[in-house]
């Protein structure tokens, strides 16, 4: 079975690619997931407040005033929890090059302009092999306008384009006024693969502690069916790869997308909570199914349940969205006579 598949220019074995997590910060992780049978690893990511704490301004900033809001010296990690600074992380990305095979792609985490350009330049120098940014940003001013909003994110993209020759990847969030436009607008930019979608980690409150709290929660197959959705409208249509996260957890989950159109599938919950051993296992009952319908490739599906292919095109738009609300019915059991 040919399960090759091509991402953001690069040559890969299969679609399966571990997306960024705690995982990548070991190499030992790192060897074990292309000893299992992945594709390429994505990077933890490089975070903008690590950078900033390089200059000395995260601190200002986090102890600036705190004395008048108790609450706000405990929510934010210490600068002593950071791994200050880039210098450790382009270490890492040169040991995880020489240890592995496989294409290793670097993550930068943030939204302002400030220096990522000329850190997006040592990743490459480091020997990344394409990079990938993941765009974290909660506008709550006011004034703010979705143009300035969509302008931000297009500036970055463009700045970051010029200043390397790496593949460039944008995991995009599903939050904007139109989605395909702005999946333009990035692509236009330099973007040369779209990953859906950015997956936001909610604060929660304890009730106990009156004080707001981190929480993660791990995805479920559940999640992916947004993603599912605008890859099948995107494919074939815009002119980059696609790769789909958030929700990725069985063979199932892979071949759906890869019939949607992605060229890769991203996973991390699946393996933080399974193990690494999962890899191998998605592969083989992927593979099985594969033989089962009487595929000889990846590619040989790939898309052919798109919105273009499909023989219902409005099935992705508002006819599912009709379809699912008359498709419950109540349980008889349960109705009271």
């Amino acid at each position: 079975m040919n399960l090759n598949t091509s991402y953001l220019g690069l040559s890969l074995k299969n679609p399966i690619v571990p997306s960024s997590s705690p995982l990548s910060q070991s190499i030992h992780n790192i060897r074990w997931m292309e000893d299992v049978g992945a594709a390429a690893v994505i990077m933890h990511s490089l975070f903008e407040e690590q950078l900033t704490s390089e200059s000395h301004r995260l601190d200002h900033y986090l102890d600036y005033g705190t004395e008048s809001f108790s609450e706000a010296l405990s929510y934010f990690p210490i600068a002593e929890d950071y791994i200050v600074g880039p210098d450790a992380y382009l270490e890492h990305i040169r040991r995880a090059k020489e240890a592995c095979s496989i294409p290793i792609i670097g993550s930068l985490n943030g939204i302002s302009n400030g220096g990522w350009t000329g850190y997006a330049k040592q990743i490459e120098e480091a020997g990344a092999d394409a990079l990938e940014l993941n765009m974290y940003y909660i506008p709550t001013d006011l004034r703010m306008t979705g143009d300035e909003i969509e302008g931000r994110y297009v500036a970055i993209v463009s700045a970051i384009h010029a200043a390397t020759s790496l593949p460039l990847a944008v995991k995009m969030n599903p939050f904007f006024s139109s989605t395909a436009n702005m999946a333009q607008k990035l692509v236009d930019a330099g973007a040369s693969g779209l990953v859906l979608f950015n997956r936001f980690y909610q604060p929660d409150i304890d009730l106990e502690a009156l004080d707001v709290a981190p929480h993660l929660v791990l995805s479920n197959s559940n999640e992916m069916r947004l993603p599912l959705r605008w890859i099948a409208i995107l494919s074939g249509r815009i002119d980059a790869d696609l790769g789909i996260t958030s929700g990725i957890h069985t063979h199932e989950d892979v071949l759906k997308a890869l019939l949607a159109g992605a060229n890769v599938t991203m996973m991390a919950s699946e393996l933080l909570h399974n193990g690494i051993d999962r890899i191998s296992e998605i592969l083989s009952k992927m593979t099985t199914w594969l033989e089962e319908h009487e595929y000889d490739s990846v590619e040989q599906m790939r898309g052919s349940m798109s919105q273009r292919h499909v023989t219902e095109p409005s099935a992705f738009e508002r006819a599912n969205y009709m379809k699912v609300l008359q498709s419950w019915r109540p349980d008889p059991s349960a109705v009271r006579a």
